[in-house]
């Protein structure tokens, strides 16, 4: 099945970080209009008519978010998530390093329809190369005069700023994103107030992610109904997923959103090396519970996989073949998440520590089955029960693993160890599954 680009259309044209091919090829025409055509509310219901629906793992309607703001003459934030380091995501980088223009336009569109005069791209802090051209993107888009004051000469102001983050992966969290914004430590703040109300400086504030705010351009150019004749009813659009783990052609593709997700695996990414099977895969980056080879054919869309009990999340495919040990994969995954929990709250600090610990007595052959209980518990004591999604995203995948491949962790307990306790190759496998790298081709992938 051939990919429906709409975001990735051209995306490797020598230049088009430039903002002379971006303009060549129609760029910043749908902003031109929006200042001299468009009244502010009905850029906003065109939005809303939309669906689209946040690409950045909530998936909840990016319109009627915009429209929770307070209008009036209070200042008004737009932030736009580019701190993108959720384990398999890597299309946000890709968006911003070839058509940094496609991003500008998008934030400078929802700025004005959401009231806001000052916007910033919070991007990730090892993303170095990619927010030097964002911010050489920025510069041209200010010489033109479509960042600014008095945009186009039409009074509508959008001052945009490229702020770099430092590192921690609990700044992708909303909140802590504005903490971190406002050079505090990057902590999750007690909600409500919501952003939309009380954000940025205490004003009301959009959060929204890159590949959400780079399909604006399209929408206002093309119209909400032509948006919708893409994907389904309640996923319309397209959508670029990252596939990455034991497959032959990692990379980012972008589909329209209900294909199966086995064309996806098999038919875009060219399933697993020869001889091998997809024994599990998390459909929406490492924070998804996991599906298995059974569900390869349900549809690649928000409700489907919500339906499936899992969740479409940052649209990044994480693919692992029969050859990776699921116990290790599920060590590997709550290693990840207790290292990078901010400590605020008990059940996430206390709880991915926890199941750290029982992970590495399944592996090191030292459980019992009443310690598979007892992982399973501690997942249910996490979720729902932390400040941010943090603790959710580690209980939810380990929880699934356990669930769904019960035998293969027993099998850990009854085994008597026979090597030396660790990983071993088995670790390097979920390694490979779990963070996006592969032997068989570079993370970043084919486009053509």
């Amino acid at each position: 099945m051939p990919e429906t680009r709409m975001l990735y259309r051209r995306v490797d044209e020598p230049g088009l970080a430039s903002i002379e091919t971006y303009r060549r090829r129609g760029g910043y025409r749908s902003l031109t209009r929006t200042v001299k055509e468009i009244e502010p509310e009905e850029l906003l219901t065109t939005l809303q008519d939309s669906g689209l629906r946040g690409r950045g793992g909530a998936g909840f309607s990016m319109g009627k978010k915009a429209s929770f703001l307070p209008r009036g003459d209070t200042d008004k934030f737009l932030c736009c998530n580019a701190d993108e380091s959720e384990p398999g995501a890597f299309k946000d980088r890709e968006l911003m390093q070839k058509n940094p223009h496609q991003l500008i336009e998008g934030v400078a569109i929802a700025a004005i329809a959401a009231g806001a005069g000052w916007a910033f791209i919070f991007i990730r802090g090892e993303y170095a190369e990619v927010a030097d051209i964002l911010e050489g993107a920025v510069a041209e888009a200010y010489g033109a005069g479509f960042l600014g004051a008095d945009i186009l000469g039409s009074g509508q102001r959008v001052e945009l700023v490229v702020h770099r983050g430092a590192g921690a992966y609990i700044c992708g969290e909303e909140t802590a994103l504005l903490d971190s914004l406002e050079g505090k430590r990057g902590n999750p703040r007690l909600k409500p107030p919501f952003p939309a109300i009380q954000g940025l400086y205490g004003g009301p504030t959009l959060i929204n992610n890159v590949e959400t705010l780079s399909n604006v351009p399209h929408i206002v150019a093309n119209g909400a109904d032509w948006f919708k004749g893409f994907g389904t009813e309640q996923s319309p659009g397209t959508k670029v997923v990252s596939v990455s783990g034991c497959v032959q052609r990692p990379g980012n593709y972008e589909i329209e959103l209900g294909i199966p997700s086995r064309e996806l695996i098999y038919g875009l990414a060219g399933g697993p090396p020869e001889g091998r099977e997809v024994k599990a895969w998390f459909p929406g980056g490492s924070s998804a519970p996991v599906l298995t080879a059974a569900e390869l054919d349900l549809p690649y869309s928000f409700e489907a996989l919500a339906d499936a009990g899992s969740m479409l999340g940052s649209g990044s495919i994480i693919v692992a073949d029969d050859q990776v040990s699921i116990p290790a994969l599920a060590l590997r995954t709550a290693r990840f998440y207790h290292h990078e929990s901010c400590g605020k709250c008990t059940p996430c600090r206390e709880g991915t520590n926890w199941t750290v610990k029982m992970l590495e007595r399944v592996l090191s052959r030292e459980a019992t089955p009443m310690d598979l209980d007892i992982i399973a518990s501690v997942q249910d004591n996490i979720i729902g029960h932390c400040l941010c999604v943090l603790g959710d995203s580690m209980a939810m995948p380990v929880s699934s693993m356990v669930k769904k491949f019960r035998p293969e962790f027993e099998e850990y307990i009854r085994r008597v160890a026979s090597d030396s306790p660790g990983l071993g190759s088995d670790g390097a496998a979920g390694l490979h599954a779990l963070t996006g790298t592969s032997s068989l081709a570079p993370a970043s992938g084919p486009h053509a």
